[in-house]
């Protein structure tokens, strides 16, 4: 049996998407809600030129806390955070909100033992494992920027990633 009372997929994409045109600024500032802010923004977007926008200008988050603790903070912390099942060596785990924050707090533990601070560029080699999302993790956690090569990338592209990202050494 139909629930024909129920609006149908496509017609509340269209409300949705009507809304988003009619006042961009309202639906996006209402968007922002949806995630944690440090400083939440004012603005939704600053249009500078046609080609130069600033989305949420003057706000400011972090994409860690937003991934982790707001999780664990509503009371999801054993849940599964992430999945890991590499086809390559058969390993497969599965890592908590709870286990993943604690291994992130400890890697931006050592970064920041490493003299690396906000605003410093990290060059990220490793190969697509737990491991990589924890380093990524850490770096937005304090506040440094993050590349990512994977390890199975060739040595001359870590060589030009370096190069051209200019990471701390």
């Amino acid at each position: 049996m139909l629930d024909h009372a129920r609006p149908s997929a496509a017609g509340r994409y269209r409300e949705v998407w009507d809304r988003s045109q009619d006042d961009r600024a309202g639906f996006w500032l209402e968007a922002a809600e949806a995630v944690e802010w440090v400083v939440p923004p004012q603005v939704a977007l600053e249009e500078r030129s046609l080609t130069e926008w600033r989305w949420f200008p003057g706000g400011e988050l972090n994409v860690s806390a937003n991934a982790l603790d707001r999780h664990i903070d509503a009371g999801r912390g054993d849940n599964t955070a992430l999945i890991y099942d590499s086809a390559m060596t058969g390993t497969r785990a599965s890592i908590s909100y709870s286990e993943l924050r604690e291994r992130v707090a400890r890697f931006a533990g050592a970064l920041l033992a490493q003299g690396v601070e906000a605003g410093d560029r990290v060059l990220i080699y490793l190969p697509m494992t737990p491991e990589a999302v924890t380093a990524m993790l850490a770096c937005a956690r304090i506040g440094a920027i993050h590349s990512v090569v994977f390890g199975d990338s060739r040595r001359t592209s870590l060589l030009s990633e370096s190069r051209t990202r200019g990471p701390r050494s």
